[in-house]
């Protein structure tokens, strides 16, 4: 079994948060089931981020039509979680320190 490694975010609508999953394009034949991964994907950044401070933060620091990155999740087919690489989003002039008040 191989692993796969899906990307994670959060899009802002003017409605709502949207939970996007980026899926490789070579991904694994062991997944068979979309609905599948996707929960599986969603439940490992809950568990591992705040989901309240998570909605905050882009609700505060991202405009609507923008995607949060929250960071990537690795999972093998039957689930079991081999990394994930996920922290609270912040805009990218924040995170290189180049934004306009500097």
């Amino acid at each position: 079994m191989c692993a796969d490694t899906f990307g994670v975010g959060i899009h802002l609508t003017e409605e709502e948060f949207q939970f996007v999953v980026g899926v490789p394009s070579e991904v694994d034949s062991g997944w068979t089931d979309p609905e599948e991964f996707q929960s599986l994907v969603a439940e490992t950044v809950w568990e591992q981020l705040d989901r309240q401070s998570v909605f905050e933060s882009v609700a505060d620091r991202f405009r609507t039509g923008e995607t949060a990155t929250l960071g990537t999740v690795t999972l093998e087919p039957d689930g079991t979680v081999v990394s994930h690489n996920l922290e609270t989003p912040v805009p990218a002039e924040e995170a290189t320190g180049t934004g306009a008040d500097e």
